[in-house]
């Protein structure tokens, strides 16, 4: 099972890298009055990781809440 797991890492990986060459033009994302230009696979890392770290948090909120109402 542990070369099936290294394996679709190594995929996702390769695949992930394959995406970052071929979006390596520059895009410009404005909010309010904030205005980022940055290589679009770039731009796609940091929501990514964004994205991460909230829905992580919200699951541990969530979590911490639900036990709350057990105990």
């Amino acid at each position: 099972m542990r070369w099936v797991n290294m394996a679709v890492i190594t995929i996702l990986a390769v695949a992930a890298l394959i995406f970052a060459v071929q979006n390596f033009q520059s895009v410009t994302v404005s909010f309010l009055s904030f205005r980022i230009s940055a290589p679009h696979a770039f731009l796609v890392a940091i929501i990514y990781l964004l994205g991460m770290i909230t829905g992580g948090s919200l699951w541990a909120l969530m979590r911490r809440a639900f036990e709350g109402l057990r105990s």
